[in-house]
């Protein structure tokens, strides 16, 4: 009884705001760590767009059938979704989901209207387009993560799309700024980027379209960097850490394929 008193009472402290204790800064070493991590993911993205399969489903025709049969996967991208650095955590996760009846076009027109998000994404609190040229896009949006921790993050991210010919596209997301928001609303505040709890430090993403087989299959390559387990919680916390980055990729490609699904009669 008193080990399930103290659980309660920890799962309780845990939904209100963290104190000032538990944040942490973003080392410079971490963020080296991560920077060199993107540049080989970001490599073996561009090859992958110079020969071989396009799509990553098309690697495997186990993968290909389940998404074919309406199935939302989201993978590890290598060995492990998870990658230790010193006083941090690399998150990279890889999924796909085919929408029968949407075409590439009107894709590109849902994805790219970044107003809109707000309301497609139930982890998009607020979005709006920042500024556009051509293809090339910087957007704001603030999300919200909840997994009995509740954080609101104000973010910033580059964004290019690059049409390949009239069925293919790709993009590149990149962040320039997140912020942690503390006590949401009117008397919120930013903490200083890199001077949280950081639950979220970076999140970059490589998205692949295809228009075939009578549909769209969206690809995403979703990297993010957070803190290490912090001591004493990592039964707790370290569940919350790692699984996060994966709902919400699986998240993101489900709710994309319900805002471009055809409307029934």
């Amino acid at each position: 009884m008193r080990q399930n008193s103290s659980l309660l009472w920890l799962a309780l402290w845990l939904l209100v705001p963290l104190p000032e204790a538990t944040r942490v800064q973003l080392k410079p070493e971490t963020l080296a760590a991560f920077n060199q991590y993107m540049q080989a993911a970001q490599a073996r993205f561009d090859r992958s767009l110079r020969g071989g399969p396009f799509l990553w489903v098309d690697q495997s025709p186990d993968r290909l059938r389940e998404v074919r049969d309406g199935k939302i996967l989201a993978e590890p991208s290598g060995a492990s979704g998870d990658v230790e650095i010193p006083d941090g955590l690399i998150h990279d996760w890889t999924g796909a989901v085919f929408v029968p009846g949407a075409t590439l076009a009107g894709t590109l027109r849902v994805v790219e209207d970044y107003s809109r998000h707000k309301d497609i994404y139930r982890e998009v609190l607020d979005s709006r387009l920042v500024s556009r040229h051509d293809g090339d896009f910087h957007v704001y949006l603030r999300l919200l993560k909840k997994q009995i921790l509740t954080v609101v993050l104000d973010t910033e991210h580059d964004v290019r799309y690059t049409r390949l010919d009239s069925t293919r596209c790709y993009s590149k997301s990149f962040t320039t700024r997140i912020a942690e928001v503390q006590d949401p609303g009117p008397n919120e505040h930013e903490l200083p980027p890199g001077n949280d709890h950081g639950f979220l430090w970076r999140l970059d993403t490589f998205w692949k379209f295809q228009e075939r087989d009578g549909g769209v299959y969206l690809e995403c390559q979703a990297v993010s960097l957070s803190r290490d387990v912090p001591a004493g919680l990592g039964w707790l916390i370290n569940p919350i850490i790692r699984s996060l980055p994966r709902e919400s990729l699986a998240n993101t490609l489900k709710e994309t394929r319900q805002a471009l699904a055809p409307a029934k009669p």
